[in-house]
């Protein structure tokens, strides 16, 4: 059975094998231990790698939650890049949060406190009346159906500050266009903007 078959799942019905997997993001070499049952375990993914180096990354303090984090690429760029914030990582795979932990342990230094990974169905894990996010980062599961992305979309604007910015990668063959006029027509009070298109994926950055 494929992985993609495991990584949505709390607990992966897959063998654990550890793997290291070292990329060099926007000049900077980040190492991440990754584990089968985890989305993408063998190198990270060409979207979300797309949209690490094209999101924006606010270097004044500031709350930013990677969604759906995987082994945490995307947070660990944030908390890297804006040492100021706090960072958050959910993911409801328990491996891909074990993960997520052990890299923020080896990519960010001060990370005690400021770069949290907690485990839970998208945003179970907070209290939205207590934490609402500068950033919302995501590749997201686009596989689970455009009806299940909106719905995540609509509940992703109630995290945000008034201010606060979704970014988010689609690839082009898996509906990117479509996603695009949708969310324009669902979301007109918004702004919807393609920050850049690239190797068959788009970025997305909704505000």
């Amino acid at each position: 059975m494929e992985e993609k078959n495991h990584y949505f799942s709390e607990f992966p019905d897959i063998k654990v094998k550890i793997h290291t997997v070292s990329e060099s993001i926007r000049r900077h070499l980040y190492i991440f231990k990754t584990t089968t049952g985890v989305f993408s375990f063998k190198k990270l993914d060409l979207g979300t790698k797309i949209l690490i180096e094209h999101m924006t990354i606010p270097k004044v303090s500031s709350n930013l939650l990677d969604l759906g984090c995987g082994y945490g690429a995307i947070g660990l760029v944030l908390a890297y890049e804006s040492p100021k914030s706090k960072v958050y990582l959910i993911d409801i795979n328990k491996r891909a949060i074990w993960c997520a932990k052990e890299n923020i342990k080896l990519n960010i230094q001060d990370y005690k406190k400021r770069v949290l990974a907690y485990s839970g169905n998208y945003f179970e894990p907070i209290n939205k009346k207590e934490i609402k996010f500068d950033g919302i980062y995501m590749n997201p599961p686009i596989r689970k159906g455009k009806k299940h992305f909106f719905e995540l979309v609509n509940e992703i604007q109630a995290y945000l500050k008034p201010q606060g910015h979704f970014q988010f990668v689609i690839r082009k063959k898996m509906g990117a266009y479509s996603v695009f006029e949708d969310l324009k027509s669902k979301f007109q009070e918004k702004e919807i903007k393609i920050i850049v298109k690239r190797s068959g994926y788009w970025v997305f950055d909704m505000f």
